[in-house]
């Protein structure tokens, strides 16, 4: 039986089709994304190691262009994409506004293609005989361009409510742009039905694109998941003919970086198949059992909408709606289960799929049970902001007493200052916030994208709060600003006329702030009579920590925040 004969899940009326402003769906993007971007430090491990790579590329040029380094540290992860785009931006804006800022300029791009892709993949999915509302008897359902656009706007606003993918969204890591990539894949396919030249050329620059950001983790879900979409019954079926295209220039853009990476450092090259490889490997349980355990608040709350649009449109199962992503998100789920430790970056490419998904579920549900969920969200992120606000008042009036004890294990050292700025741009988006809860309760608005507009905007409310009243309390526990700076003035006062200093130790998020924060880079040349020792305070008592004994200590110090951390300045005996 064709899907057409068969009577679509979706009912609704052209009322709940009323057109969202553009200017209310554009602001409150971004502001999503420009708070908490900017102003702050890079913080430790993925966030300053992502900035660290691009500023290498300006500061030493030559391979470190081509191959990521942080310092004389071979990053021999993921791929140069970031780097290159982060580090073309930081000459560009750089000595205007500063490298930590101008590289992370790109996440404005990378949120930009993303969200674009989402809204156009899915408005051009929407309008679709497949995927229409059931006529009414009488007339009034809504046009397919109307239907297109209200889903769209709920797919992109049920996206910025996504919890897991805010942090980092907002970090110089591999993430938005693999996200992006994504995105663009997703759109692509959608637009190859009916333009299968442009949607097969920008399939083939996204799935490059996946592949020189995040190697094969990162391109082989998109790549399996674009694959499966030209399954015999779908409709990208009929365009099957431009898969040779896809792949020749998919593999003509990869080529043109890994001809010339692979002549460029084959130490890089042998530690970047040893990354890919060795992070196949099948999950154990504990791992598994994480997975599954931080999967569901990620992911919320699209993924109970997106699986109930699988069950709703089941019948259709293999129109272009439905199984373009949902083709997405299995090959991204079933990464998770072929490596050895799933992270953020594998959890952040359900994202899309889902939302896309769940805002297809919208039109198949009865009033009561949106009417619920806009409830939930007015409760959920009331409690959020007011939770932000306490947070700000027990760091700064250590009220209530065991939350502020509680943030000063965390913060140690910390002495609290109240910017009224700050405190005022607080105020307005809790008003903001406000409002959006009064307009929902007094205007009962039959939109179906209002539920989506209460997530997204509560989400992102909470946000700025959190970004306004806490950062400064973040930075002094992520950051290492002012570790950093003492370092560097122990180095000065302690360094003899050609001596030179190596790492032990040392993480690469340590590596990368010292080099963002003081252009402090250490070799690993062994004849080094300097040494910076990362190390814990435990392995000190326990006199287990090399170079216990027999050294002079130069400088001893570290993060007050952080309680097992420590640094030590040696001066050792001369290798021979």
């Amino acid at each position: 039986m064709s899907p057409l004969s068969i009577s679509t899940p979706a009912r609704l009326t052209s009322v709940a089709t009323a057109k969202l402003p553009r200017l209310v769906l554009l602001g409150l993007a971004l502001a999503y994304i420009v708070a908490g971007l900017f102003m702050r430090d890079p913080w430790k491990t993925d966030d300053a190691v992502g900035l660290a790579t691009m500023i290498t590329a300006i500061r030493e040029g030559g391979i470190t262009w081509l191959l990521p380094q942080v310092g004389h540290l071979a990053h021999a992860e993921e791929g140069p994409l970031i780097t290159w785009v982060g580090a073309i931006s930081i000459w560009i804006f750089g000595p205007f506004i500063g490298d930590i800022t101008a590289g992370r300029l790109p996440n404005l791009l990378w949120f930009g293609i993303t969200a674009s892709s989402v809204w156009y993949g899915t408005y051009l999915l929407g309008r679709r005989s497949e995927a229409q509302p059931l006529a009414l008897p009488f007339g009034g359902e809504p046009s397919p361009r109307d239907y297109g656009r209200m889903l769209a706007d709920a797919a992109l606003l049920l996206l910025l409510a996504t919890v897991g993918i805010l942090q980092r969204t907002h970090e110089t890591t591999v993430i938005p742009a693999i996200m992006a990539c994504q995105a663009l894949a997703f759109y692509s396919l959608a637009r190859s039905i009916d333009r299968p030249l442009t949607g097969a050329t920008t399939l083939a620059i996204a799935l490059a694109a996946s592949f020189l950001t995040r190697g094969w983790i990162g391109a082989i879900p998109i790549m399996a998941g674009a694959l499966l979409t030209f399954y015999p019954r779908s409709q990208l079926w009929r365009r099957k003919r431009w898969l040779p295209w896809i792949v020749l220039l998919t593999a003509a853009l990869i080529l043109a970086w890994w001809i010339p990476a692979t002549q460029g450092s084959e130490y890089w090259i042998r530690n970047w198949k040893i990354w890919n490889l060795s992070s196949f490997a099948g999950p154990d349980l504990p791992d598994m059992g994480r997975t599954l355990r931080d999967l569901p608040w990620y992911l919320w709350p699209a993924w109970p909408l997106a699986l109930l649009a699988v069950w709703r449109w089941r019948a259709w199962i293999y129109a272009p709606h439905i199984w373009v992503p949902l083709m997405l998100l299995i090959s991204s789920a079933l990464l998770l289960f072929g490596l050895a430790e799933p992270s953020d970056s594998e959890y952040a490419l359900l994202a899309v799929p889902c939302a896309v998904l769940a805002a297809f579920s919208l039109p198949t549900l009865r009033r009561g049970v949106v009417n619920t969920l806009d409830w939930f969200a007015v409760m959920c992120f009331s409690l959020t902001v007011a939770t932000a606000w306490l947070g700000w008042v027990a760091v700064n009036f250590q009220w209530p007493a065991q939350m502020s004890r509680n943030i000063g294990r965390h913060t140690t050292g910390y002495e609290p200052s109240i910017s009224w700025v700050a405190f005022g741009l607080a105020l307005l988006v809790t008003i903001g916030w406000v409002a959006l809860v009064v307009w929902r309760l007094r205007v009962k608005p039959q939109a179906l994208w209002r539920g989506t507009v209460l997530s997204a905007g509560g989400l992102t409310a909470t946000w700025i709060l959190l970004v306004l009243l806490w950062q400064p309390a973040v930075d002094y526990a992520r950051s290492y600003r002012i570790m950093s700076g003492q370092l560097a003035q122990a180095l000065e006062q302690n360094l003899r006329p050609g001596e030179c200093v190596r790492g032990l130790s040392l993480g690469s998020g340590q590596r990368a702030s010292f080099l963002i924060f003081n252009n402090l880079t250490f070799t690993f040349d062994s004849k080094c009579t300097v040494v910076l020792q990362q190390t814990t305070n435990q392995s000190l008592r326990d006199n287990t920590a090399a170079y216990s004994d027999g050294a002079e200590v130069l400088w001893q110090g570290g993060r007050r925040a952080d309680r097992h951390e420590v640094f030590r300045l040696l001066r050792v005996t001369p290798n021979r």
